[in-house]
């Protein structure tokens, strides 16, 4: 976690040059008044516990029916990535301690969309790009790659136009989130490997 800690220090607050651009970015996205777009942003913004939650399960069930462990185990993993990244943001939001944008900015940044007290990192982008990660190391297909990722990002550019966190949290979240999902991977190829090589020899 300190790393991630480290990350936000760096990204976030330590010159006053970082934190302007961070709200001037964040003003350029969140501010004019455009109420269709600002509805399906809040749509977005919904969708994702739903979609991550689905997205899993289409792989267990596709391997059940095919009788796919592999693909099976995958379904199972992007479960895993999924709930280490909430942990791991979590953990971040209540360590780091920032407040929203709305909070700090009232006079600058239009709050669109109700929230928790704390903004680093976005834990809809991050949920948002663990299941997009997960989904394409089970998948390695670049078709069904694109739009889960351009569904994350949008995700994360959702929570900058509703005004809850800035340019920087979204980023965290993106870090958080793929590296939650190849984290779990790799610890998998580890148990794996552990496995194989306690195999006795025949």
């Amino acid at each position: 976690m300190k790393y991630f800690v480290t990350l936000f220090f760096l990204i976030n607050g330590l010159t006053p040059y970082a934190q302007s651009l961070d709200l001037k970015v964040l003003q350029h996205i969140n501010q004019t008044e455009h109420p269709q777009w600002d509805d399906a942003m809040k749509f977005t913004s919904a969708s994702v516990y739903p979609v991550t939650a689905i997205a899993p399960a289409t792989l267990l069930i596709t391997g059940y029916f095919r009788k796919d462990k592999a693909m099976m185990r995958n379904g199972i993993k992007s479960y895993a990535a999924i709930a280490l990244n909430i942990a791991v943001t979590t953990g971040l939001k209540y360590g780091v301690n920032r407040e929203r944008p709305y909070y700090s900015y009232p006079n600058s940044i239009v709050k669109r969309s109700d929230s928790g007290p704390y903004s680093f990192p976005s834990g809809h982008t991050s949920t948002a790009f663990a299941m997009a990660t997960s989904i394409t190391l089970s998948t390695k297909k670049w078709y069904i790659a694109a739009p889960c990722y351009l569904y994350a990002g949008t995700v994360g550019y959702s929570r900058m136009r509703l005004g809850v966190h800035y340019p920087s949290d979204v980023l965290g979240g993106m870090i958080v989130g793929a590296g939650s999902a190849f984290l779990t991977w790799q610890i998998d190829k580890w148990i794996n490997h552990k496995r194989c090589s306690k195999k006795p020899v025949e």
